[in-house]
């Protein structure tokens, strides 16, 4: 149902995917059916239309809230005070670029049902991309993370969506230090792994990271600063890591390696195209076969996703054939 004009407010962006179903405005006339509490947080915009403020953290949950519950039916979804809280246009858009990959393994033709494995490594407190990636595509998902209160969390939301949670596993990664052994079991295959990483090296630079974003949205920040990990949520290990994204990534990929016949496609997001030239000199020492940078957007923001896969073009549509043999099953959420 399109949004009626009164009813707009902020656009997550134009260059968002073109399957995901945030690309039009808000339209908070159905936000606030789904989520009532949104209600408080409500304010007109500069333009006159329906808003919120992006700078409070509680009002950006319970927007994510309301956009799960309207667009996706999943319920009752929240997170600890703390931790990170994902924006859902730009998640779901790292779900659509996967199934385009997925895709490229059948002639074009996108991957649906359950036959079709997910790995997201980092799972976090909120769960979002098994969840988003279930509801789209109806995939069976596992998300991994060395965090057991997230991991509790993400338990809470699939108890209360049992749709959910028939087709969504939770592992512990007992290992900081590592991302797929200990949760990879012997024999197991994914289609694909996916991954947003701790983008900053350190604290400090997780806090300028923090300020930069309150200034973009016109503001100076809580206590000139003095709490910046606590702005947009997240705690140290889904913020920080030792050399930042760039070692994360060249670990994952060097760790890849032991699963390199387990797995068609993996991939992580990347915050920042410095951290490219270095990736892909690991990928040639890590003999991959294809990979890929695929630039993403949300507003302001951009990203991008690197993928690698160390199957060549017939490798890839082998595992296919072998793999999915019931393309025909419909996401487990109808699209409205």
């Amino acid at each position: 149902m399109p949004a009626k004009p009164h009813a707009q407010a902020r656009s997550p962006g134009p260059r968002l995917h073109p399957r995901n179903r945030h690309r039009g405005q808000y339209d908070f006339s159905r936000l606030l059916i789904a989520c009532p509490a949104l209600k408080n947080h409500v304010r007109p915009n500069a333009h006159g239309l329906p808003s919120i403020d992006f700078a409070n953290p509680q009002a950006v949950k319970l927007l994510n809230r309301a956009l799960l519950a309207d667009w996706y039916g999943i319920r009752d979804w929240d997170i600890p005070a703390a931790y990170l809280c994902p924006p859902i246009p730009g998640r779901a858009d790292y779900v659509h670029c996967l199934a385009d990959l997925l895709a490229e393994c059948q002639q074009g033709r996108l991957p649906q049902g359950e036959e079709i494995r997910l790995l997201d490594i980092g799972v976090g407190a909120n769960a979002i991309y098994p969840l988003l990636a279930h509801a789209e595509y109806g995939w069976s998902c596992v998300g991994a993370d060395i965090d057991k209160v997230a991991l509790a969390n993400c338990q809470a939301i699939l108890a209360a969506n049992p749709q959910f949670a028939a087709h969504i596993e939770l592992r512990h990664q007992p290992h900081t230090d590592q991302m797929f052994s200990h949760i990879i079991a012997s024999g197991e295959h994914f289609d694909v792994t996916m991954c947003n990483p701790p983008f900053h090296a350190s604290r400090a630079e997780a806090a300028a990271g923090s300020q930069r974003k309150w200034r973009n949205l016109g503001k100076t920040g809580p206590n000139q600063g003095k709490q910046p990990l606590l702005n947009f949520g997240g705690q140290e290990n889904e913020l920080c890591y030792p050399g930042g994204e760039q070692a994360f990534v060249a670990s994952m990929i060097s760790e890849s390696v032991r699963f390199a016949r387990r797995c068609c496609w993996f991939t992580s997001l990347l915050s920042s195209a410095d951290s490219l030239p270095a990736l892909r000199h690991v990928l040639r020492e890590a003999g991959v076969k294809q990979s890929r940078v695929l630039d993403m957007a949300q507003g302001q923001k951009r990203s991008r996703l690197l993928a690698w896969s160390f199957w060549d073009v017939a490798g890839q549509q082998a595992w296919a054939a072998r793999y999915w043999t019931a393309q025909d099953k419909a996401p487990a959420a109808s699209r409205r």
